[in-house]
């Protein structure tokens, strides 16, 4: 059964950390998604936007995030502007969740995109607001029950934090 499995981390140390043991386990970037505040300074990273109207949000390529090797090595990484929420870093499948029409509203953004990634809609309230609080959400895509397993371990051999797993929803 296809499932993913979820954490929380308190810096992006540990979530680079996380990401670059799931790769050497054997998890590709098409696997794993990240979601994190953009806490970036303008002066200190350079990077472009461009207008994406029809899903509220500003989405673009971006240049310099600063992001070690363990983030910097996911698909897709890019920066996004969530209406009435702030900026944030995304990659992987959250990042295609969080570019389509669950973005359309605040109330929508982040608690939308996950819902409809398949996470049960108390467990994606706690990520939103951990997410929205500074924290990092990592997923990870799994195929069998020993790849959901491998998975929890490295979460908690680094010490995440609100480790769930949770069905996947299916993509028409």
């Amino acid at each position: 059964m296809k499932a993913s499995v979820y954490c929380i981390t308190r810096t992006v140390e540990q979530a680079e950390h996380i990401v670059l043991e799931l790769k050497q386990g054997g998890f590709t970037s098409d696997d794993i998604s990240a979601l994190l505040p953009d806490r970036r300074g303008s002066r200190d990273f350079a990077h472009e936007h461009h207008t994406k109207a029809p899903e509220g949000a500003t989405t673009g390529g971006v240049v310099g995030l600063g992001l070690g090797a363990g983030l910097g090595w996911l698909a897709g990484i890019g920066a996004l502007a969530i209406p009435g929420i702030g900026p944030f870093i995304a990659a992987g499948p959250i990042m295609a969740a969080l570019g389509g029409a669950a973005v359309g509203t605040a109330t929508g953004g982040i608690l939308g995109a996950l819902v409809g990634m398949g996470i049960p809609e108390f467990e994606a309230k706690r990520y939103d607001a951990k997410v929205r609080e500074g924290s990092i959400l990592i997923s990870v895509h799994t195929e069998s029950g020993s790849q959901r397993d491998a998975a929890r371990d490295i979460f908690r051999r680094n010490n995440a934090d609100d480790i769930a797993t949770g069905a996947e929803a299916s993509v028409p």
